[in-house]
């Protein structure tokens, strides 16, 4: 039993054999609260990167976000498994059991964990505005690829911003995402899916006011 219980908060550290040779999707962030807009996102990003699976990796704490107003990981957790409901997005607190804070120390313990795994690090547009002031930036680049969704007013910023520009020979045309799971690093690419209205922070403040 308690093997059983073990394994299901946390599949991906006892049954990493069963990814291999997969391309996996990783969707980082507090997820205070998952919304519809990060399964429209994960949904989009399964058939247009040709993904196997997507992970939704739920920071215990975002090193460039408050505490304050931050729900527990557990809530959080039992939220995102609740809104994800699809066979091929699973919700996951890894990085508490890697002992991670920073993105790019993440994606180094889960290739060495997953040597036969293909991860694709997923964001929205805001991110790559920002992601600059990610710690070693850079490496996230340099040790998976990167897709980009369009996000309502941040796209045209995000792609004049230091890591778009820095990277723009390494952009992948919309005709080659399928495979960008395979391509060698770096290798990113900026998706035009369709845009979805939910933002964690509406959903906060309108539970803060009772509606």
């Amino acid at each position: 039993m308690a093997r059983r219980d073990r394994k299901d908060k946390a599949p991906h550290l006892y049954s990493g054999p069963l990814y291999a040779g997969l391309a996996v999707g990783i969707l980082g962030g507090s997820f205070n609260p998952a919304h519809a807009g990060h399964r429209h996102i994960s949904v989009f990003a399964l058939k247009a990167l040709g993904l196997d699976r997507v992970w939704w990796m739920v920071s215990p704490q975002n090193p460039l976000k408050s505490a304050s107003g931050m729900a527990s990981l557990s809530d959080r957790m039992a939220e995102a498994r609740a809104v994800a409901a699809h066979p091929r997005i699973e919700v996951t607190a890894i990085e508490t059991a890697l002992g991670t804070r920073f993105t790019a120390d993440t994606l180094v313990k889960l290739q060495r964990r997953f040597p036969r795994t293909r991860f694709v690090w997923l964001m929205g547009a805001d991110n790559l505005r920002q992601i600059p002031r990610w710690k070693h930036w850079n490496r996230i680049f340099d040790s998976v690829a990167v897709a980009v969704f369009a996000r309502p007013t941040y796209s045209l910023g995000a792609l004049s911003g230091k890591a778009a520009q820095r990277y723009t020979r390494r952009r992948v045309s919309v005709s080659g995402v399928k495979g960008l799971a395979r391509r060698r690093r770096p290798a990113w690419a900026f998706l035009r899916n369709p845009l979805h209205p939910a933002s964690a922070t509406a959903i906060r403040q309108a539970r803060a006011a009772g509606s």
